[in-house]
């Protein structure tokens, strides 16, 4: 009898242990849970709410001055800066009526100075077309690059 428990009180010692070294993340994200990640991603939040509320000054306050998107693409005719932004920002949200947008965050990182944070988003949208009001939906995958700045961070790229 002595010898079959063995294997199993080895087999629970093990796994206790190794359950001491997980590490523990930010709910509902992929994220590690550290202060600095939890800095970040409150930032990111500030930005989610000001997509959601389609409130063009906070999102040109969470903009950097050296703002520039390159639009993902290898051309430069769709790149803008932070003027840009605004004009962009505020067509795209002259015909929505409401909006919801949703963030997974998957990755944070740091290179060469800038912070990545990697996420999915699912935003919902209504808008009228010819007197009818329609919902749109868009999913996909995203980068915000940002920059530490003495009160926190700025958004760099990726809005």
């Amino acid at each position: 009898m002595t010898r079959s428990l063995l294997p199993v009180l080895v087999s629970a010692v093990v796994l206790s242990t190794a359950a001491g070294c997980t590490k523990k993340y930010i709910p509902n994200t992929e994220i590690e849970d550290t202060d600095e990640n939890r800095e970040i991603v409150s930032f990111c939040e500030r930005y989610r709410h000001a997509v959601e509320d389609m409130n063009v000054g906070l999102l040109m306050s969470l903009a950097a001055p050296r703002y520039f998107d390159n639009n993902g693409t290898p051309t430069g005719d769709d790149d803008f800066d932070r003027n840009g932004l605004e004009e962009i920002l505020v067509s795209k949200f002259k015909s929505v009526k409401a909006m919801r947008y949703e963030i997974r965050y998957r990755n944070i990182f740091e290179s060469h100075g800038a912070i990545y944070v990697e996420y999915t988003f699912n935003m919902s949208f209504q808008y009228d077309v010819m007197e009818k009001s329609k919902w749109a939906n868009r999913t996909s995958d995203n980068r915000l690059e940002l920059e530490r700045v003495d009160d926190g961070f700025l958004i760099v790229s990726g809005m």
